[in-house]
């Protein structure tokens, strides 16, 4: 098996845990989203990003608003909703959950 498919599932599999961490900092702008995911090496590209996105917001966990740009047309900026700051919060428990269980599966091999 190859290690590089093992790590992509593993870095797709936490993108969303990640996108709601960025939006819960500041409101963002897609392209500022897919900067934070690359200086944190989740290389993600807008086709990723989009579906990811709009799955969000459709449960309900984010939203957008359109600003007006000085650099061509308006940019939609992403926001958590309340219920996705609750979901956050239940995503941030499970992450220290799993963290904490392979720590201690990896002490006691």
């Amino acid at each position: 098996m190859k290690t590089e498919n093992t790590k992509a599932q593993m870095r797709k599999g936490v993108l969303e845990y990640c996108i709601l961490a960025i939006l819960s900092k500041k409101d963002s702008y897609a392209s500022d989203i897919i900067q934070k995911l690359k200086e944190s090496k989740l290389i993600v590209v807008e086709g990723t990003l989009y579906p990811l996105l709009t799955r969000l917001k459709n449960a309900g966990y984010l939203t957008y608003r359109w600003e007006e740009s000085t650099q061509g047309p308006p940019r939609k900026y992403y926001e958590l909703t309340s219920p996705g700051k609750d979901f956050l919060s239940d995503l941030d428990a499970s992450w220290q959950e799993l963290v904490d269980s392979v720590d201690t599966l990896n002490k006691n091999l």
